[in-house]
């Protein structure tokens, strides 16, 4: 459903991202996994149209995507929630999910707020508070569930259990598992190796742009030389 061949970028003369390839496929879960400023969010944001890339493709659902531009990406099912969340703190989680609303897709599970509230019960509780009113966690959750209303065939998560508590990981764990269910292809960037292990079917290690590894995560679980090489602090 979503592939990587071979793409390069840059910002200005400093060279970011080499020759990185890698796919995902619908209903499954990819880890793309590396420690902070490996290339992990560049990648995420190349796919989007956000950052330029000087060769290789992007293709989504069998089209090349690279050279559109964002808004159109994102109105062809491909969906992106940024490590920043990006929500709008002055509207309401009603609001919020109204903003990201488009029409339903033949090709993907179709969202509604009475759907999303029962996958983010939290959000349910507070459907009339401002998003700036709520935790990073709930913040968190928001920024999915706006991106959902989208109804998205695939979606890209940059660091969605950083900074928040222990219990909404775990919620944010369930959630992934159930996008899965529904068919999503979901490329989930990450630091946190446990997190990434419970959610992900296979697992792409970047280091300094470039990727070391590619393979199953229980393949990556009985190769420590590996973790220690690219993972370890």
């Amino acid at each position: 459903m979503l592939e990587v061949q071979g793409i390069n970028a840059f910002y200005g003369q400093a060279k970011i991202l080499d020759d990185v390839s890698f796919s995902v496929g619908a209903g499954e879960v990819v880890a793309l996994l590396g420690r902070n400023g490996a290339g992990k969010s560049t990648t995420m944001k190349t796919m989007m149209g956000m950052v330029s890339s000087t060769k290789g493709d992007v293709t989504f659902n069998g089209e090349t995507i690279k050279k559109l531009p964002s808004h159109v990406i994102c109105q062809k099912g491909l969906g992106y929630v940024p490590e920043e969340r990006r929500i709008f703190t002055e509207l309401t989680v009603m609001e919020n999910l109204e903003v990201g609303k488009q029409d339903k897709r033949p090709d993907a599970p179709f969202w509604t707020p009475d759907k999303l509230f029962k996958l983010f019960p939290n959000l349910a509780e507070m459907r009339n508070r401002p998003g700036g009113q709520m935790s990073g966690g709930e913040q968190q959750m928001l920024s999915i569930a706006r991106t959902l209303m989208g109804n998205p065939s695939a979606i890209l998560l940059d660091e969605p259990s950083e900074g928040i508590a222990p219990v909404i990981v775990e919620q944010m764990a369930f959630t992934i598992m159930e996008l899965k269910k529904e068919g999503l292809a979901v490329l989930l960037s990450e630091q946190n190796l446990h997190f990434a292990k419970l959610v992900s079917d296979r697992a792409v290690i970047v280091e300094k742009g470039s990727i070391r590894y590619q393979g199953t995560v229980k393949e990556l679980e009985e190769n420590p030389e590996i973790r220690d090489a690219y993972l370890a602090v």
